[in-house]
């Protein structure tokens, strides 16, 4: 028997997120761990779950995830980012308020690169005149 499964892609800083919806009790699975012991920090669980608190869904979809890339708080982005998109698969009527909440526009802040002759993307060298 086939379960439902809908699939969405979150990207946040360097992290990339694929993460599949089930229908089931709220488990959430990153990497094959479970979600409270691979991201430790209670604020980044709360950052994870606000796509099912704003679409009324919360404890009714397993989330499994597979991330990679950046630290926690770009790996938590890019999670809610998928759940997002995974949730306009089941019902394209969580659209209005995950738009309203700005859960779908992807984050494209990216850390700067470094220029020639500098030290970091804008620190130049001490200067001397003689």
């Amino acid at each position: 028997m086939a379960t439902v499964q809908y699939f969405g892609t979150g990207r946040r800083k360097t992290s990339s997120a694929r993460v599949i919806l089930t229908p089931g009790s709220g488990n959430m699975t990153i990497n094959g761990v479970d979600g409270k012991e691979f991201i430790p920090f209670d604020h980044l669980h709360l950052v994870m779950n606000q796509p099912f608190e704003f679409t009324d869904t919360a404890g009714s979809y397993d989330v499994i995830v597979n991330v990679h890339g950046g630290g926690y708080s770009g790996q938590a982005g890019a999670i809610r980012h998928g759940i997002a998109r995974a949730l306009l698969e089941v019902d394209p009527a969580f659209r209005k308020p995950l738009k309203a909440e700005g859960l779908l526009t992807r984050d494209q802040r990216m850390k700067e690169r470094v220029k020639p002759g500098l030290k970091k993307a804008r620190k130049a060298p001490q200067f001397s005149k003689r």
